[in-house]
């Protein structure tokens, strides 16, 4: 190995430091400092409301910060030539519903300057990773919602980016099909992929290397499942994270 690639894997994959972000009086993230190393599967577990989403947007340059800084591959966010370099799984389908998945495929592939040969070839891989190879020239709008789910998760795998986000990839779909994704998740990690993904399924929390709990917009506690039990003193994920401050609202 390089010195170059030496220092390349001790760069941070996502740096976040004393990140805030309001709206209005609201403030939906208060200080949270995290990272994410190259080749982790990082979860962020919390309930409906508590700041995921919206961190999620930061990391990805979608919204800014109102304080602090977020780095992504040592590069400070936003900035617009990263989007080639991560893919993007939003929690509602961002799809053009009028259009065949093939075409909704093309185009996304456009933004990432993919055409030819490796167009075609990614394009089928990464519909196969959701099984949905056979449905490639069906109109989007005949697709169920977990189809959809599918679909974008194969348009956030079209460029085999460096690092994948994905806001809550599972909802909706079946369990046989979640199971599938999951295993899937888990050979892009090993061949190198840093995946970050937002849940509030706590089976799902327990399959990542690390998590970040975040409640009412702060990060109450980072570490590995089994470190996170430890320090919540519980038995389950479920249990520390109702410990250290996280849990339903009253």
């Amino acid at each position: 190995m390089s010195a170059h690639d030496v220092s390349a894997s001790a760069v941070p994959v996502i740096d976040v430091q004393g990140v805030s972000r309001r709206f209005g009086s609201h403030t939906v993230l208060d200080d949270i400092s995290l990272q994410v190393a190259r080749g982790e599967l990082f979860g962020l577990l919390g309930p409906s409301g508590s700041g995921k989403t919206t961190l999620i947007k930061l990391m990805t340059g979608i919204d800014k910060a109102d304080g602090g800084t977020v780095r992504m591959l040592g590069e400070r966010m936003p900035k617009l030539a990263m989007l080639q370099r991560f893919g993007y799984m939003a929690q509602s389908d961002a799809l053009y519903n009028e259009l065949t998945a093939k075409e909704n495929l093309t185009f996304f592939a456009s933004l990432y300057g993919l055409k030819g040969e490796r167009l075609r070839s990614r394009m089928q891989a990464s519909m196969a990773v959701v099984h949905l190879e056979d449905h490639m020239n069906k109109t989007v709008s005949a697709y169920s919602g977990g189809m959809k789910r599918r679909l974008s998760l194969a348009i956030a795998l079209l460029h085999e980016p460096e690092l994948l986000v994905l806001d809550e990839p599972t909802v909706g779909i079946d369990p046989v099909l979640r199971q599938s994704i999951w295993q899937e998740l888990g050979e892009l990690r090993k061949g190198g992929t840093t995946i970050i993904l937002t849940t509030h399924v706590m089976d799902e929390a327990e399959k990542c290397d690390r998590l970040g709990l975040i409640r009412d917009g702060k990060l109450t506690a980072a570490g590995s499942p089994e470190a996170i039990k430890r320090q919540g003193r519980a038995a389950t994920i479920e249990e520390a994270f109702i410990t250290l401050g996280g849990g339903v609202r009253s």
